[in-house]
């Protein structure tokens, strides 16, 4: 029971490292320091995407689940969890590279726009 709650808790913090990759960005609009934890984390599984490698976290989830006794999945948390919501079955190579310009495409953007507006405000006082 324990190792299933921890296996759970490893998921949510997936979840939400996820998240913060994808969408950290607008929390430097309001925090601007956030950006060092951000684009370290957005270069992290931009790189994990391109190399094709699956992130720490799915391996040691896999290892709770399986010493709780729950069964495991083969694939990478992208693929089990969020793929069959989102994309076509099958994540290919391709695919994962895809991803990974886009988190730095939407991020870039993103940056852009805290850029602009931390110089207005700059400009305004």
């Amino acid at each position: 029971m324990l190792l299933q709650l921890l296996a759970d808790l490893v998921l949510l913090l997936h979840a939400c490292f996820i998240l913060f990759v994808v969408l950290g960005a607008l929390l430097a609009i309001r925090w601007p320091r956030i950006a060092w934890a951000h684009i370290p984390a957005c270069i992290w599984a931009a790189v994990l995407e391109f190399a094709g490698f699956s992130c720490p976290l799915t391996p040691l989830e896999n290892w709770l689940r399986r010493a709780g006794g729950a069964t495991t999945y083969a694939e990478g948390f992208l693929e089990h969890y969020l793929v069959p919501f989102v994309y076509p079955p099958g994540l290919t190579p391709q695919l994962q590279v895809l991803l990974g310009v886009l988190v730095l495409l939407v991020n870039g953007v993103l940056y852009g726009y805290v850029i602009r507006y931390r110089g207005a405000q700059a400009r305004r006082q």
